[in-house]
């Protein structure tokens, strides 16, 4: 299997220079050059494996034996999830009899994103600990300088996946002042001497965008070798997709009696805000997976939803802009991002939303084979040139309708958060959402309220402790709840008090990022010889 950037060029890269570059040169994203079919009998060979057992099966699907073998792979699936503290990893938990909620926050940041960056960490290790076994004796090894931006989850997750590992040093990017307290204490308590914590006053779109221009910056690129933990990196989405697979075969265990699970049709809703983890959904579902559409799930930043509702595919919603609406209390900066309870998805172009546009182009362009495939390129080139130009593109009609064929999307306000969380607390059985959760959860009855037949799986994106003041908000008024009891884990008491390990950048600017990143490189103190994986 090989992969080529979104944006075109000759490029094929394998899954060991995929994973290690990240972003592409052009400024693309590396998908995969065919999406492969399940083995003929996978619903029955595959209905009992654990979630380690479907990782190496899924994922055997897209690395061929040659990069890492299965006994490998294997080491490297159970070594990434041995952390997470449930046995299932991502468990599925029934709210009643239709709708479901599959939590994926049982890992070491107790957010959905330790699924993928556990696994991405062992990887970057791995290809660079093989890759310096290679050297000649006395060879400078291979190191990895991995920049990141997060809006809260990521950060974290990335760090614990990458600290302390051999030959790589993490910068993660987040916006000061924009993250939950419990998420940057997360980040910038980690004292390890590889991982590095940059504060940038700005936005989650303004980190976002410093780091893809550090990746456009050839010089800088290649000085200090930069890896992607970001979304961009195509083993996130990859190592994402497993998660799909195992709730479909949960849900079909649990269902009543009586119910013939090969004639359900079960609906992911997936809160998302840089596409990544809904997109997962998509892989999941073009090989082969049985489900009804995927709903997309927003807050205010609702330019997805906006795109599939309305049709447009803009930064900001023109016309509210004209009028100079505003969503609530939910403020606005500068930039036109809104400040919500779920800031993890206070985005305001989703990167990955790339990858589906790209198939989307491929399905309505003319010509076959490589005609075809460059045609695609290039119409998604032009689309997200005119994306950075102008903030908006025009997306023609028969591509939206091909996109509503498999998503629809729901935006969510803050006072629809507070109230999802308050009535499930309240329901029974009781369960404590965190607000993006939350707009999944709301997003999810918004349309079962329309469309009856499917069950319903919610994505559960982050424990509710790590969103104190959003879950405290919805139910201080509940005089049975006590969040200490009902929502704090062991783990992060005493987590603020803690000494903090961050650089404050005064402006989303590129220079003094690059500045604050070549001050560690000059001083990092590791030059690890090679030790096994």
């Amino acid at each position: 299997m090989k992969y080529f950037s979104t944006r075109g060029g000759s490029q094929r890269l394998s899954f060991e220079e995929t994973v290690l570059t990240g972003l592409a040169p052009n400024g693309g994203l590396y998908i995969p050059e065919s999406i492969p079919s399940l083995p003929a009998d996978w619903k029955t060979t595959w209905a009992s494996y654990s979630f380690v057992d479907l990782s190496v099966a899924v994922l055997s699907l897209y690395i061929s034996r040659e990069e890492i073998s299965e006994t490998d792979l294997r080491s490297l699936v159970e070594k990434s999830y041995q952390t997470f503290r449930h046995p299932d990893v991502t468990p599925l938990t029934k709210l009643d009899d239709k709708r479901y909620v599959l939590e994926l926050f049982h890992g070491p940041t107790f957010a959905f994103k330790d699924v993928a960056l556990q696994l991405l960490g062992n990887l970057f290790e791995f290809f660079l600990l093989r890759r310096n076994a290679r050297k000649a004796p006395g060879e400078k090894p291979e190191k990895l300088t991995v920049v990141g931006a997060t809006s809260g989850d990521t950060g974290s997750a990335a760090i614990y996946g990458l600290r302390n590992k051999a030959n790589i040093s993490i910068f993660i990017l987040h916006p000061k002042g924009r993250v939950s307290p419990i998420q940057e204490a997360q980040m910038t308590t980690v004292t390890d001497a590889n991982v590095h914590n940059i504060a940038v006053k700005g936005t989650f779109d303004d980190c976002q965008d410093i780091v893809k221009s550090l990746f456009g910056d050839a010089e800088f690129n290649a000085t200090h070798r930069l890896g992607a933990v970001n979304s961009i990196n195509w083993a996130r989405i990859l190592a994402q997709t497993v998660y799909y697979f195992l709730s479909y075969f949960h849900i079909r265990a649990q269902l009543p009696s009586g119910v013939n699970p090969d004639e359900i049709e079960i609906q992911y809703v997936v809160p998302t805000g840089n596409f990544g983890d809904i997109l997962a959904g998509y892989y999941a579902k073009r090989m082969g997976l049985p489900m009804g559409k995927l709903v997309v799930a927003t807050n205010a930043n609702d330019i997805l939803a906006r795109f599939w509702n309305v049709g447009k595919y803009e930064k900001v919603d023109s016309a509210a802009a004209d009028l100079g609406a505003s969503d609530g209390k939910q403020g606005t900066s500068s930039s036109g991002v809104k400040e919500t309870l779920s800031p993890a998805m206070d985005i305001l172009v989703s990167s990955n939303f790339e990858r589906l546009l790209w198939y989307l182009a491929y399905e309505n362009v003319g010509g076959e084979g490589a005609a075809r495939h460059d045609a695609a390129c290039g119409t998604l080139d032009g689309w997200m040139s005119k994306m950075k130009s102008d903030g908006r593109v025009e997306i023609p009609v028969a591509v939206l309708e091909s996109a509503r064929r498999d998503f629809l999307a729901e935006r969510i306000s803050d006072e629809q958060t507070l109230k999802t969380i308050q009535s499930h607390f309240e329901a029974t059985p009781s369960y404590v959402a965190d607000p993006h959760t939350a707009v999944g959860l709301a997003a999810g009855q918004i349309i079962a309220s329309r469309e009856q037949g499917p069950y319903q799986i919610v994505l559960s994106t982050a424990h509710p402790a790590k969103f104190s003041e959003a879950v405290t908000r919805a139910l201080s008024g509940n005089p049975s709840f006590n969040f200490e009891k009902d929502v704090l884990p062991v783990e992060f008491v005493g987590l603020l008090e803690k000494k903090r390990n961050v650089v404050d950048v005064p402006r989303p600017d590129i220079s003094s990022v690059k500045a604050v990143i070549e001050s560690f490189a000059e001083t990092d103190p590791r030059d690890e010889s090679v030790v096994g994986v």
